[in-house]
């Protein structure tokens, strides 16, 4: 018997020896990924929506997008829970697929280092988006989960990275799904495929053509494919418990270890709840917030600046929200009160129909200093100027003197620590 040839380059189909490898594991994988990066891309541009970007300059983090935003739309109040589900969806389908990208990239890993890189036209731009295919997700995962465990290490710019990162990704994904799903149907719906989950032989060389997977030297198995989904599902489930707590109520919120606001409340007593930037880190001092503070109200003919004990003589109403930011995590429903917007409008001069309104915040730094809420928001009676929470005054944490609380707003749009709040102009 001959000795087997050489194999020194990984451009050599010998130099790949797995036996899993081949259409059914590749084919399973890129179906699970067709509908989790769906999920994500859908819920990524209602994240986008939500900061209503073409509302005001202030609220866009991504200039130029052109015709990006065709999908732009007013972003509703209801239901109060819209952004918590959305956000929470996106950032949880996001970690939780990271085990299944990376048994796909390892599916295919022998067709990145094919040569030569291009045989025809047809066979280079497919090879190019496979390049932007693999680059993007790569681009969008890494950049996703850096932003989640460590919120600035993108400031101001992680936006529009994410934003133009996932349209290049997914441009490049449908474009992939278009050419493989007929072979990825065609290999699923072949007999006996619960039979070859469960053998850890090569599948037939005949069946590989189209995409040349196959080892055509396999070594011998040591795991079935049924093994191997396991243990990309296995993987896939503790990512999943050790997230989705950071989004839902009950005792899967301290089993989120690895969420960035998981692990249960950071405290106790009315203030006890998730906190995204306190009020050292943003620059906004004691002196800020204490009796001399004042809140200014304008619209175009009126201005009036209250104190805080001006604001508690007002009428007071109570609404009970959840705080969700970008990064997934989100409180519980907490118990809000203080002065509906609405009723701040008609102090500006507005009696009737609310407009949308600036808010200005006394932070010193950071992103979202200012912010626009549309007249939608506005007009809410469960939008506040909360001035306590779950029946205790804020914490400076959570926005002493006032803050705003608004139903199925991004978190960074539930100002905290508010100066300002002009009617009209926006």
């Amino acid at each position: 018997m001959p000795p087997a040839p050489r194999v020194t380059s990984p451009a050599d189909p010998g130099f790949w020896r797995s036996p899993l490898r081949g259409p059914w594991l590749t084919s399973v994988l890129g179906v699970v990924l067709l509908v989790g990066i769906t999920v994500l891309f859908v819920t990524g541009l209602l994240s986008y929506a939500a900061y209503n970007p073409n509302l005001s300059p202030v609220n866009d983090k991504t200039p130029d997008k052109g015709l990006l935003g065709f999908y732009l739309f007013a972003w509703p109040t209801d239901p109060h829970w819209l952004y918590r589900l959305n956000q929470g969806l996106h950032v949880t389908v996001g970690v939780t697929l990271i085990p299944v990208l990376l048994a796909k990239l390892w599916s295919v890993l022998p067709k990145l280092f094919t040569l030569p890189p291009a045989r025809s036209i047809g066979h280079a731009l497919e090879r190019v988006s496979l390049l932007l295919l693999v680059g993007g997700a790569l681009f969008e995962f890494v950049t996703g989960v850096l932003n989640v465990q460590l919120e600035y290490l993108f400031p101001g710019s992680f936006y529009p990275l994410h934003f133009y990162g996932a349209w290049v990704f997914f441009a490049a994904f449908a474009a992939h799904a278009v050419l493989r799903l007929p072979q990825a149907v065609r290999v699923l719906r072949e007999p006996g495929w619960r039979a070859r989950l469960r053998d850890p032989r090569p599948e037939p060389v005949d069946e590989i053509d189209e995409g040349g997977l196959v080892a055509p030297r396999p070594a011998e198995p040591t795991l079935s494919r049924r093994g191997a989904l396991g243990m990309v599902g296995a993987g896939s489930a503790l990512l999943f418990v050790t997230t989705v707590g950071q989004t839902v109520d009950g005792p899967l919120r301290r089993t989120a270890l690895f969420a960035p606001h998981g692990g249960g409340d950071p405290g106790s007593g009315a203030n006890g709840f998730q906190i995204n930037k306190t009020a050292a880190k943003v620059g906004v001092e004691p002196r800020d917030t204490g009796d001399l503070w004042r809140l200014v109200v304008s619209g175009p003919h009126r201005e009036v600046s209250l104190s805080r004990t001006d604001l508690l003589q007002l009428p007071l109403h109570s609404a009970t929200l959840p705080i969700a930011c970008v990064e997934g995590w989100s409180t519980s429903d907490q118990r809000w009160r203080g002065v509906r917007l609405r009723d701040l409008a008609v102090l500006a001069g507005f009696e009737e129909d609310p407009p949308g309104v600036l808010v200005e915040s006394l932070q010193r730094h950071g992103a979202f200093r200012k912010a626009a809420l549309r007249d939608n928001q506005v007009r809410d009676p469960r939008s506040l100027l909360a001035l306590r929470v779950n029946g205790q005054d804020l914490s400076p944490d959570h926005g002493y003197p006032a803050r705003i609380i608004v139903p199925a707003a991004p978190g960074v749009l539930n100002t905290k620590w508010v100066s300002r709040l002009t009617f009209g102009e926006l």
